[in-house]
C-alpha cells in the first residue's frame, strides 16, 4: 500500500516593514500633495502600495508592486475628460429647467453610481496586473459594464430590503470579481455564501439605528462589521488549490478606529484653540473691532486661519494612513494563513497589463482603494 506524505503545514503571512518608515513616507507624501495642490497623490498612492507589497512575504517570498504614479495621473486625467462634460451636462439642464432640476438628479445619481462601480472593478484590474509574486504576475479579465450592472441591482435589492440582501450582495459580486482573476494559469473562485456572512454579523442590522443615534457606538459597530467582513472574505478566496484562513478576531479594529477618532477629537480642540489664540493676537496688534464684522475681513487672520487649516488637513491625512492602512493591513495578515501553497509552484505566466483608466475613475468619483 502507498503511503502518501503529510500535508504541508500552513504557511504564513509576514510583514516586515517598519512603522516608522513608513510614517516618513507618508508625511512627506502628505507635505508634497498640499504643496502640488493634491498631484502628487498618484505617487504617493504608488509608494505606499509598493511598500506594502514588498515588505509582505508568503512563504518566505515578498510581492512585487510595478505601478507607476505616473499611469495613475494619465487615468486620472482620461477619467476626467470624461466625467467633466458630463458635469457640465447636467449644470447646462439644470439652468434649463430649473423645476425639473431635482428629477434631472436621480439619472445623474444613477449615472455616477454605476460608473463607480465600473470604476472598482477596473481598479482592482489594474492593481492585480502590477502585482507579482515569485515572478509570476496576477491578472484580471471580465467586463466592467457587467460588473456595474450587477453591483446596480443588488444595490436595489439592498435598499428595498433595508439592508438585509447586502451580505448576499457582497458574496455575488465577490464572486464574480474572483472568477475573473488569476495568477498566472491558477484561476481564482470565491466560496463565501452570503448565508454565512449574515449568520455572522446579522444583529449588527439590528444596532445600526441605536448607533446612529448614540454616536459612541457607531465606531464600535463599524469596527466589528469590517472585522467579521474581513475574516469571512479572507475565508473564501481560493486561486487553484490555494485557499486563505483567517483567525482575525471580531474586535480587532477597536483600537484602531478608536485612535482615528481621539487623535481627531485631540486635533480639532488644537485647532480651535490656535483659532482662538490668532485672534486674540489680530485684535491686539491690528485693533480690528470684534463685534463689527471686521474679523471676517482681516487678511492676517485669514492666512492665519489657512495655515492651520492645512496643517490638520495634513495631520490627519497622515492619521489615517498610518492606523486604516499600514495598521490595518498588518493586523489582517498577521491573523492570515495560506494552505496548500504547494498547488501555486507550477503556475505558467500569462496574462496582460490592465490600463489605469478604472483607477482613474476611482480616483475622481473617490471610490478608490490601496
Amino acid at each position: 500500500m502507498t503511503v502518501l506524505p503529510p500535508p504541508l503545514p500552513p504557511a504564513g503571512i509576514d510583514f516586515v516593514g517598519g512603522r516608522s518608515e513608513f510614517r516618513r513616507m507618508i508625511t512627506r507624501g502628505a507635505a508634497l500633495e498640499l504643496v502640488t495642490f493634491g498631484f502628487y497623490r498618484f505617487w504617493l498612492v504608488t509608494d505606499i502600495r509598493r511598500h506594502l507589497w514588498s515588505n509582505t512575504s508568503v512563504d518566505g517570498d515578498a510581492a512585487e508592486y510595478t505601478g507607476r504614479g505616473k499611469e495613475l495621473l494619465i487615468g486620472f486625467l482620461f477619467a476626467l475628460a470624461i466625467l467633466v462634460p458630463i458635469y457640465l451636462a447636467y449644470f447646462l439642464v439644470g439652468i434649463e429647467a430649473e423645476r425639473w432640476q431635482g428629477f434631472a438628479s436621480t439619472p445623474l445619481f444613477i449615472a455616477f453610481y454605476a460608473f463607480g462601480q465600473f470604476a472598482i472593478f477596473r481598479a482592482r484590474r489594474y492593481r492585480l496586473t502590477r502585482t507579482v509574486w515569485r515572478g509570476v504576475r496576477f491578472w484580471m479579465d471580465g467586463s466592467g459594464w457587467a460588473y456595474s450592472l450587477r453591483a446596480m441591482l443588488w444595490g436595489l435589492l439592498v435598499l428595498l430590503t433595508l439592508g438585509l440582501a447586502l451580505p448576499w450582495r457582497e458574496a455575488s459580486l465577490e464572486r464574480y470579481k474572483m472568477r475573473h482573476s488569476y495568477y498566472g494559469d491558477l484561476r481564482g473562485d470565491f466560496e463565501g455564501k452570503g448565508w454565512e456572512f449574515f449568520k455572522r454579523g446579522w444583529w449588527l442590522w439590528l444596532f445600526t439605528p441605536i448607533a446612529i443615534v448614540i454616536f459612541p457606538l457607531a465606531p464600535f459597530l463599524y469596527a466589528e462589521f469590517k472585522a467579521r467582513e474581513w475574516r469571512w472574505w479572507l475565508d473564501g478566496i481560493r486561486i487553484g488549490g490555494v485557499r486563505l484562513e483567517s483567525t482575525l478576531p471580531h474586535d480587532a479594529f477597536y483600537g484602531l478606529y478608536w485612535k482615528v477618532i481621539g487623535w481627531w477629537l485631540l486635533l480639532s480642540v488644537l485647532f480651535g484653540l490656535y483659532l482662538a489664540a490668532c485672534t486674540g493676537l489680530v485684535v491686539q496688534i491690528t485693533h480690528v473691532q470684534v463685534g463689527a464684522g471686521g474679523l471676517m475681513q482681516s487678511i492676517p487672520l485669514l492666512v492665519l486661519t489657512v495655515i492651520g487649516y492645512l496643517a490638520l488637513a495634513l495631520a490627519v491625512n497622515i492619521l489615517m494612513r498610518m492606523y486604516l492602512q499600514r495598521d490595518l493591513w498588518v493586523k489582517v495578515l498577521e491573523t492570515t494563513q495560506v494552505h496548500d501553497i504547494a498547488a501555486a509552484a507550477d503556475v505558467r505566466a500569462t496574462g496582460e497589463l490592465a490600463s489605469a483608466l478604472g483607477e482613474g475613475f476611482a480616483d475622481g468619483l473617490d471610490v478608490a482603494g490601496f
